[in-house]
């Protein structure tokens, strides 16, 4: 008897689950909008659905199937699964039909990458942190179009195209613009996506890290490792643009060989393995190899089959940090040297005055017209500490500077110096003188220069002349 009792009430609480199964099942949970449109049963994208309930094992929205999507097949069944992401849902009917109705211009558009590692940002902003890379020829559902920073192409002119929220077929909700993206229709059926093997992943993950990188041109490390900063160089931003975001590659730099100015753009469809740690960009004669975590390799073929290399490399800090800390460096030099004057005084060569500003003015240098300074400047100009001594200098000077007179050509004029008990003391610096930024040697016959603190010189004939030393 026991027995039976045991058997009944364990029938029992099995009825009563299937009935609350099936009542989940019957009663509606909400009304959803299908945002990625289903293969089977094929139900587009944009159609309001009765939604039963959600399961939280499956990730999973369990919809029922709309009468002319089952097209009087007794196969199709009237229920069928929606990853959680793929499908919004709404308390009642009601808003879901609104949804729907703002969803229906691009209910049934998808976009598919134009471009390996095209990416998807978290904001309408070519700046903005990546959240998802696409593969080439991946799809993706486009949400809704969107204002956002335009983007720019790497000659500097707008891109043609918009910003749209997009969805990926994992759930992964990012913005993208439009230009690399071929927009289409689609309304049922399956979406062919291939996947990537382990092998390729691996491949992407060192050509991602790559990409994330800020490549500038190996001058630029030789230039920090010395600590001789060339900001007229620097704050070009020379540098390799690999142009992810747009198709667009592009090589800025100098050519110090050529002495020219090299700026090229090459437009291509994707970015493949071609070797150990190299690449090529398809459709265009351009290719990369890393020579090490820090340095890579760019290569292109000019017309004619010339092929040319170019290095580049990483730096320790950003651009714009290295040159603020100079122009602090500077700023700093060139106070100590205001701080001994401001005016300074000489018997042969005049009076020159220094301004907090960085600017000066000269009266009375006439004696060094035009050897040293040219004649058709102006009184005036700025002070610029941008000259490196080369260390065979450093025990004797204490830097070097450059006067930017105004007016006339050829106006930059160099000079050593050193500070003296009554004053300063300069050196006029030739410009064979010079390597680039770097003062490597005195001239062999030194024009000296010695200026006394405030406006009264000493009267003396041997104040400062051109004076030749061994």
């Amino acid at each position: 008897m026991s027995l039976n009792k045991s058997c009944f009430y364990t029938l029992l609480a099995a009825l009563c689950a299937f009935c609350a199964f099936f009542a989940s099942c019957t009663k509606l949970a909400g009304w959803g909008v299908l945002l990625w449109s289903s293969d089977d049963p094929a139900v587009p994208s944009g159609t309001v659905l009765p939604v039963y309930i959600r399961s939280n094992i499956n990730q999973a929205w369990v919809a029922g199937v709309p009468e002319e999507y089952r097209a009087g097949d007794s196969d199709t069944p009237d229920k069928f699964e929606i990853p959680l992401k793929q499908m919004e849902v709404f308390g009642s009917k009601s808003a879901a039909l609104k949804r729907a109705e703002e969803f229906a211009q691009l209910a049934v558009t998808y976009g598919e990458a134009l471009q390996d590692g095209l990416p998807l940002r978290d904001r309408p902003d070519n700046n903005a942190r990546r959240v998802y890379r696409l593969r080439l020829g991946e799809f993706v559902k486009l949400l809704a179009k969107t204002e956002g920073t335009p983007a720019i192409s790497s000659t500097g002119e707008p891109l043609p195209g918009d910003w749209y929220q997009t969805l990926t077929r994992d759930g992964t909700i990012g913005y993208c613009f439009s230009y690399r993206l071929r927009l289409f229709e689609y309304s049922g059926g399956a979406l062919d996506i291939v996947q990537r093997t382990e092998e390729e992943q691996e491949e992407d993950a060192e050509l991602a890290a790559t990409l994330a990188k800020t490549w500038s041109p190996e001058s630029y490390g030789a230039m920090i490792a010395n600590n001789n900063i060339d900001l007229d160089m620097l704050s070009q931003h020379w540098g390799f643009y690999p142009g992810q975001d747009t198709g667009e590659a592009r090589l800025f730099l100098k050519d110090m060989e050529a002495d020219k100015i090299i700026d090229k753009t090459f437009s291509y469809t994707s970015i493949l393995p071609n070797g150990a740690r190299a690449w090529r960009f398809d459709g265009a004669s351009l290719q990369m190899q890393l020579r090490s975590e820090n340095a890579l390799a760019v290569q292109y073929t000019e017309s004619g089959s010339a092929t040319r290399t170019f290095l580049f490399v990483t730096l320790p800090k950003d651009i714009d940090d290295i040159i603020l800390q100079e122009n602090a460096l500077r700023s700093s030099l060139f106070m100590r040297i205001y701080n001994q004057g401001p005016l300074f005084s000489s018997a042969n060569y005049g009076s020159l005055t220094l301004s907090r500003n960085g600017s000066f003015s000269w009266s009375g240098f006439d004696l060094l017209i035009p050897h040293i300074i040219p004649a058709s400047v102006q009184g005036a100009g700025n002070v610029v500490m941008r000259l490196y001594l080369d260390p065979s200098l450093e025990n004797r000077y204490a830097g070097a500077f450059t006067l930017q007179f105004s007016g006339g050509r050829g106006a930059d004029v160099d000079f050593l110096y050193s500070f003296e008990n009554q004053g300063l003391r300069v050196e006029y610096i030739p410009k064979n003188c010079l390597d680039g930024v770097t003062v490597l040697r005195r001239d062999t016959s030194p024009t000296i220069i010695y200026f006394f603190k405030g406006g009264d010189a000493p009267s003396q004939d041997n104040d400062e002349v051109l004076i030749i030393e061994e």
